[in-house]
């Protein structure tokens, strides 16, 4: 009797496991079916980003030598066609260079649209704060002084990678803007602030000498030549990874032809 009682119990054990199973097959193959999807998606998908990265690489350069070369129509159509489809660091550089290339032609608004670009497309924040402040030196001595303050204001703070660029750049817009007073003590201030280069600390003593002599005219003539000094921190891409950065930021001026600036500035000799 024990053992047919088993039995029974046994038979009974394995109709419900029958009919678990039954119950949660389709769902395990349908998360199993979907695992691998997910899996073959994100291989593909990693496959096909490191051919375009590829692809962007050789156009870049191809761009670039064109530049060298003096080939600026042939050298804008490449930046163009990276600026409009290419991995992030490269869509950066490519609009970096087509700003510079409009810099050198002499179209300030042109380039300025360029680095505006460049900073909404740039992979990470020391790019994106490049470019604004390309933007806002290109514009230095034609937009209106609220909207050059508006722009080097945003780019001004402790943890802010130009900084102290954005302050000089900000004291030469008061200063350009008839603001002798406040430029003035901008560029005081400039000369006290630790972490200023030598170079910066020069540029802002001379542009008060000139402004205590009564030449303040003559000190917004320089303004614009100032601007050309590059930040002294140069940027750089971390590496070449999943988001399509290229893997060195001396590529955003390198092959630039001779009249065209090549600092980090980005205005025009």
């Amino acid at each position: 009797m024990t053992d047919f009682i088993e039995e029974v119990d046994e038979h009974l054990r394995s109709e419900r496991y029958l009919t678990l199973a039954r119950r949660w097959a389709p769902w395990f193959l349908a998360a199993l079916a979907a695992a691998v999807v997910g899996w073959v998606g994100v291989w593909g998908y990693n496959a096909w980003q490191d051919r375009n990265i590829g692809k962007a690489s050789i156009a870049y350069d191809k761009a670039l030598t064109a530049l060298a070369q003096g080939d600026e129509t042939g050298a804008y159509t490449g930046f163009e066609a990276l600026g409009k489809s290419g991995p992030a660091g490269y869509r950066t550089l490519a609009l970096m260079q087509q700003g510079n290339i409009r810099l050198a032609a002499g179209k300030d608004a042109d380039a300025a649209g360029f680095y505006d670009a460049a900073a909404k497309a740039a992979p990470n924040a020391i790019f994106r704060d490049l470019e604004r402040l390309r933007a806002a030196q290109t514009l230095l001595d034609t937009a209106p002084y609220a909207q050059t303050e508006a722009r080097l204001t945003g780019l001004i703070g402790d943890k802010k990678p130009f900084d102290l660029e954005a302050r000089e750049a900000l004291a030469m817009a008061k200063l350009l803007a008839g603001k002798t007073r406040e430029a003035r003590g901008d560029f005081n201030a400039l000369t006290l602030t630790l972490g200023v280069s030598d170079a910066m600390r020069a540029r802002a003593q001379a542009a008060m000498a000139l402004i205590d002599s009564g030449e303040a005219a003559t000190t917004a003539q320089v303004v614009r030549a100032a601007a050309l000094l590059p930040p002294s921190k140069q940027p750089a891409f971390a590496g070449q990874g999943a988001d399509g950065e290229a893997p060195q930021a001396q590529g955003a001026v390198q092959g630039a032809p001779a009249d065209a600036t090549d600092n980090a500035s980005g205005t025009a000799q």
